[in-house]
């Protein structure tokens, strides 16, 4: 078996060595033939990659909420003026007023009419007052206090006539005077009311007693019932007279009243 394998590599060698004149150094012939490297074994399959994880959804965007009122769009900003036109000139401030200070001098007369009635039979001290200027006051062509306006007072003294002698009093005086529902301080000079004198008829009310008693005296007693008559008669009209009161003062709504300002008063006019 040997000499038939060293047969036919010799005769292999010499096929070669003729055909192509190989300068290869030929193989030892008793040298056996090394076999063949055997084939590596094969890879391991590849395990399979791991599957993907699924992707997480993205979060869908959350729809904006609406205000309550709806939001007013920007007004647009003004466009500049264009840079070769000149600006329009400002118009001109209107003129400030002027204001001066008037005076009322004391002693200005003062044209009222009576709003509240009064009298001494029921008026009290500091009983409310008010009147109502009749005709405007003027300085220097400016209307100080218009005409209309109303003063307000109040009643200062009041005292009821006797039974006997003696008459009715009243006085008042006003203190504030009041224009478009503003009231300032305005003084004006007490005004004074009495009631009218009754001793005439007190007189004849003392007199007629006398009379009638004399009369009834003498058709009773003569001469000197007479005088007895008239002593009774004048008694009893003076207890007549003692049993009156004299007149109240009586002041009605309307009245017209005249006094004058008892205190300077200023206000601040516009000069036009």
């Amino acid at each position: 078996m040997t000499k038939y394998l060293m047969s036919v590599v010799l005769l292999s060698t010499a096929l070669a060595t003729g055909c192509g004149g190989s300068n290869e150094t030929p193989q030892n012939p008793e040298t056996p033939a090394a076999p063949a490297p055997a084939a590596e074994p094969a890879p391991p399959p590849e395990a399979p990659p791991p599957a993907a994880a699924p992707a997480t959804p993205a979060p869908r965007p959350s729809a904006p909420r609406q205000s309550a009122a709806p939001s007013r769009p920007a007004a647009p900003a003004p466009a500049p003026p264009p840079a070769n036109v000149a600006p329009a000139p400002r118009p001109a401030e209107p003129p400030k007023p002027v204001y001066r200070d008037v005076s009322t001098p004391v002693g200005t007369a003062l044209s009222l009419s009576l709003i509240t009635p009064l009298s001494t039979e029921t008026a009290k001290v500091e009983t409310p007052v008010t009147a109502r200027l009749r005709q405007p006051i003027v300085v220097d062509g400016f209307t100080v206090v218009p005409a209309g306006a109303t003063l307000h007072g109040d009643v200062t003294e009041v005292e009821r006539a006797g039974r006997v002698r003696g008459r009715s009093r009243l006085v008042i005086r006003f203190a504030e005077v009041q224009v478009n529902g503003q009231r300032d301080p305005f003084r004006t000079n007490a005004l004074t009311f009495e009631g009218e004198a009754t001793k005439g008829e007190d007189a004849t009310k003392v007199g007629g007693g006398a009379g009638i008693g004399a009369v009834i005296g003498g058709i009773v007693g003569g001469a000197s019932g007479a005088a007895k008559g008239a002593a009774i008669g004048g008694a009893a009209g003076a207890g007549t007279v003692l049993a009156t009161r004299g007149r109240d003062v009586e002041l009605k709504e309307g009245t017209e009243l005249n006094t004058s300002l008892a205190s300077p008063y200023s206000v601040r006019v516009e000069v036009k």
